[in-house]
């Protein structure tokens, strides 16, 4: 956390995952972040911020978007400005949804899949998505506003077997 009394403010979520073999059609994950308000905080998001989007204010933006999984380091990164988003959000989700371009994949197809959320230099928390091996989408983090106005983080590991499409409007359903 930035401060005990603040909550967080800025973080970070990186997603890597390893290529395909050679010949294989790409593994493209994408890191999804669905905003909800304090009135509406479950069910379909006031905005989604994903590839090719950002939020209308520029809190959350994709700065790091891989159609391949190649490269060193982080193949996606999320940055999310909490502390600069509006008063009517309360909740933030973020999920990781795969891409089906030609054959049904899910996490267990994918090797050593990644996901890490920091507060600068700090890790809050980390997932290698093998707790939903069978889902080809899951939320991983849920971003909450508390009644002094602070951010809080909760780690959730949620899967799905959803298109993207169908994720965005699963990703913020309360659990059953």
């Amino acid at each position: 956390m930035s401060s005990l009394s603040k909550g967080l403010r800025k973080v970070q979520v990186t997603l890597k995952w390893d290529p395909s073999p050679i010949g294989a059609a790409p593994h493209d994950l994408d890191i999804v972040a669905a905003t909800y308000t304090a009135d509406a905080p479950h069910g379909t998001p006031a905005y989604l911020v994903h590839f090719d989007s950002r939020s209308p204010d520029g809190t959350i933006t994709l700065d790091r978007d891989s159609r391949t999984g190649q490269g060193f380091g982080a193949d996606e990164v999320m940055t999310l400005e909490l502390q600069r988003l509006a008063p009517s959000y309360a909740r933030v989700v973020v999920g990781v949804v795969i891409q089906q371009r030609t054959a049904e994949k899910t996490f267990s197809d994918i090797p050593n899949t990644g996901v890490q959320i920091l507060d600068g230099p700090q890790e809050l928390a980390s997932d290698d998505l093998s707790g939903v091996p069978d889902a080809s989408a899951a939320t991983i983090a849920e971003f909450t506003r508390d009644d002094s106005g602070a951010w809080r983080l909760r780690p959730v590991l949620r899967g799905f077997t959803a298109a993207p499409a169908e994720f965005a409007g699963l990703m913020g359903t309360a659990p059953a």
